[in-house]
């Protein structure tokens, strides 16, 4: 255990755990910090979402804040060599914070020395943790969309909410029920086969946009599997599935707090990408998200078009390093930022940002052709990692 003094309050007391190991009265009090503040109500911030990563990352940890002795904060995080550290599930979560009680305060210096951090890294750090706010390299926009339910079925509410992509849409799905089938919308499938359905499509769209394919790395495949399993009160994984007739169509899988669905993977049959599959799916599913309770579907970091369509308004979230004066600290820093800059320099200009798309594009086109058209010599050939 780990103090830290304030000069206006009592001491924060600060303890170190395996994300798994929290006991239920824990979870609770985190679970009531995160129903106090709505800037915490992100189900990345979920301490299910926090032990599902500790599930396959061994660096997962938790500091639990406490004031008098009672719980009044949550800061997970992945500790890696070193004392590097990083927010969990960086590169996944959508959403990033110390989840604490209004009111709470902390340095984060001395954060990250009770954690035995030299340096911790993130990028989509909730903007009010300003405590961390000398340490942001950046703030980036992230579409939300606020939903409430319609007094009508779907083609009432798009008409309602999205009156310049409704007439489009509608038609597109009557289109699509006359060439398939009719269509039909699952918005809590419990099927796991279409969430591995999900995946292959997914897979599949990120080599032909030349992207990483995150369900190439089995600790992904292991945690939305997971997640996908959790039905709790205060969080849940929810695979959402479009059908033309029994053909799924599009499908999308995220996460869900009491409040916020998270958008976070979807995808459709490439083979019926000219009826706008996945834009019908993020409609459809904003629409029945919102009778289910959801107030607020977050779409996440990112300059997409549909993303301008769908959102109501933007959050800002914030990316950058909290150090320590440490060598680690600056070695670690100076081998990231330069990264992160390049990326955000092509994301922020047009002008460098769609001739990059298509050269990532190219890219995956001359994977996927080329691995087709080239013979395959089994016997000598090295195993792919």
């Amino acid at each position: 255990m780990r103090s830290i003094s304030r000069a206006s309050r009592s001491v924060v007391e600060i303890t170190i755990h395996r994300p798994g190991e929290l006991t239920p009265e824990l979870r609770a009090a985190w679970h009531r910090a995160m129903d106090e503040s709505p800037e915490y109500a992100n189900p990345f911030l979920a301490p299910e979402f926090a032990a599902g990563v500790g599930l396959f990352r061994g660096g997962a940890r938790v500091a639990v804040l406490r004031e008098g002795g009672m719980p009044a904060g949550f800061f997970p995080y992945e500790r890696g060599p070193l004392g590097t550290g990083r927010a969990i599930g960086l590169g996944l979560s959508d959403c990033q914070a110390l989840v604490h009680r209004p009111g709470v305060t902390w340095n984060a210096e001395e954060l990250l020395r009770a954690c035995g951090l030299s340096i911790f890294e993130f990028d989509h750090l909730v903007q009010e943790q300003r405590p961390f706010a000398p340490h942001v390299t950046g703030t980036f926009a992230s579409p939300v969309i606020d939903v409430k339910p319609g007094d009508g079925g779907y083609p009432e509410w798009l008409r309602a909410t999205y009156p310049g992509l409704a007439k489009t849409t509608l038609k597109k799905e009557r289109r699509l029920g006359r060439d398939i089938g009719e269509v039909r919308f699952e918005f809590d499938e419990r099927d796991p086969e279409l969430l591995r359905t999900l995946m292959r499509w997914k897979s599949a769209q990120y080599r032909r946009t030349g992207r990483m394919d995150r369900f190439s790395r089995p600790w992904i495949v292991g945690l939305v599997d997971h997640l996908f399993r959790v039905r709790e009160e205060h969080f849940t994984g929810v695979l959402s599935v479009l059908y033309a007739g029994d053909r799924p169509v599009a499908a999308h899988f995220g996460p869900r707090s009491s409040t916020v669905l998270a958008a976070w993977f979807t995808a459709y049959d490439p083979e019926l990408h000219y009826y706008s599959p996945g834009l019908m799916m993020h409609l459809r599913t904003a629409e029945a998200a919102a009778r289910a309770g959801v107030t607020l579907v977050d779409l996440g970091r990112g300059d997409k078009e549909y993303k301008d369509w769908l959102k109501t308004r933007e959050l800002r979230v914030a990316e950058g390093f909290a150090a320590r004066a440490h060598p680690v600290a600056l070695a670690r820093r100076l081998w990231r930022r330069p990264v992160r800059g390049l990326r955000n320099t092509v994301l922020a200009h047009p002008g460098l940002r769609d001739p990059a798309d298509q050269l990532l594009k190219a890219v995956g086109r001359f994977r996927t052709e080329g691995v087709a058209a080239t013979p395959v010599r089994r016997k000598n050939r090295l195993p792919e990692r």
